[in-house]
């Protein structure tokens, strides 16, 4: 399987302005620059589109872990906190808020322990990876 997206970027990193297209057209021609980057203008970032997928990511892989064990999750509430300093993306704090029936806190950290170490995105980040959950809640 292959995804794709395309990035286009017009002048300079401070006046330039680019956008943000990907194969499924979520994205299409989204804008992106400095200031919504950096600042407060309305568009994306990489840092956002980066916490996006990796909450996403790890939603699914944690599903997966617990069906895999006949649990079913009524709910996985995921946040993503990118901490974006000096030039590199320092770390992704999860956030995870969990409605699983009938399942041990303890079976519970074990399998958000494996969701959190091996979901693709999480092998792909070369950045430290923190997460705090909440079941049940």
């Amino acid at each position: 399987m292959k995804r794709k997206a395309t990035a286009v970027w017009h002048g300079t990193i401070k006046e330039g302005k680019g956008n943000l297209s990907t194969q499924s057209q979520v994205l299409q021609k989204t804008p992106y620059s400095f200031h919504t980057r950096f600042e407060d203008e309305k568009g994306t970032n990489p840092e956002e589109l980066i916490g996006a997928a990796h909450a996403g990511c790890f939603a699914m892989q944690l599903s997966a872990n617990l069906s895999k064990e006949d649990f079913n999750p009524v709910e996985l509430e995921v946040k993503s906190e990118i901490t974006f300093e000096d030039g590199t993306v320092k770390r992704s704090h999860l956030i995870l808020t969990a409605k699983v029936p009938g399942i041990s806190q303890e079976k519970f950290n074990e399998l958000v322990k494996d969701a959190k170490e091996n979901c693709p995105i999480s092998r792909l980040l070369n950045t430290e990876i923190t997460l705090e959950s909440t079941l049940n809640g």
